[in-house]
């Protein structure tokens, strides 16, 4: 039988013709900076060099920020007094102020709540705080861009997972969105990747969430983290698995044994990613080694 004719009948044809070789156009429709694991403190210049971080975030000419948690240094430890965690507040505020005009989308890191208030009535106890101090809906939410949907979410709860609340609005937020719109998720927390294997920190209730998102494969595009200070990249199910590297790297301080370089974690340097999304649903990320 004639191979053409053949591949004609099988259906194959599409897959071996010229046209299924072309590159496909798609239209970039927005430009994000992805920041994460600040932890802003006072000492080792933070506070200027996070400063000249954003000045060059700037640069890329972005839409506005994904901030991915640990935006102050530590409040949740038991021996962090209210004036210390409102120091660390403070700065933030004020280096927020670098990017005044841009909007800035943040979840809440395991760094952020302050559980030591006297009780758990105390105004500034825990994560209803933190939603106030980075301006931000609730500890989780969704928001949309120029066709794309963005799904910040809570993985502070026990074992690294989300609540059952949490995980049923999940559920309902995907299954009402119309077919094949683009989803990027932010968690502090990597819900799949390598880093997980190497320093622990992942999310525990990975495979459920692996089989909501394949549920939903037409949808949901990224998942973006921080909290390990690592650079990771994976890919499963057609969902790509963005976990950036700390801005505050070594938490701004030189390193140790194991830091490749000053300033390092391990083998990551600090810096922050620019994720590029498209009309089609693709994402590429960029990760950017700052030189303090």
């Amino acid at each position: 039988m004639n191979r053409r004719l053949w591949l004609k009948q099988t259906g194959l044809v599409a897959l071996t013709s010229p046209e299924s070789t072309k590159p496909r156009h798609r239209k970039p429709v927005l430009t994000v900076a992805h920041i994460t694991d600040v932890h802003i403190r006072e000492g080792d210049g933070a506070p200027e060099r996070f400063r000249k971080c954003l000045e060059e975030i700037k640069k890329h000419k972005v839409d506005f920020f994904l901030n991915g948690g640990d935006s102050i240094h530590a409040a949740d430890y038991k021996d962090v007094t209210r004036e210390q965690m409102l120091a660390q507040w403070a700065l933030w505020d004020d280096c927020r102020k670098t990017i005044g005009s841009y909007e800035v989308h943040s979840c809440i890191g395991n760094h952020d709540p302050w559980w030591a208030a006297p009780t758990p009535e105390d105004g500034m106890y825990g994560k209803n705080y933190v939603v106030k101090r980075l301006g931000i809906p609730g500890r989780y939410y969704r928001f949309s861009r120029n066709g794309w949907q963005f799904i910040i979410l809570d993985g502070n709860n026990p074992n690294v997972s989300l609540d059952a609340e949490q995980m049923d609005w999940l559920k309902n937020e995907l299954a009402q969105l119309p077919a094949r719109t683009p989803v990027l998720l932010m968690s502090h927390y990597p819900i799949l990747g390598v880093t997980p294997y190497l320093v622990g920190g992942g999310h525990s209730d990975f495979k459920a969430l692996k089989a909501l998102f394949y549920q939903h494969r037409d949808k949901v595009k990224v998942c973006l983290s921080g909290h390990q200070h690592l650079l990771d990249h994976a890919v499963y199910n057609g969902v790509q698995y963005y976990c950036n590297g700390a801005m505050s790297g070594f938490w701004w301080g030189k390193g140790d044994a194991e830091s490749a370089a000053p300033n390092y974690y391990q083998e990551t340097p600090p810096g922050y990613a620019i994720l590029e999304l498209f009309d089609d649903g693709s994402v590429t990320n960029t990760y950017f080694p700052h030189s303090y």
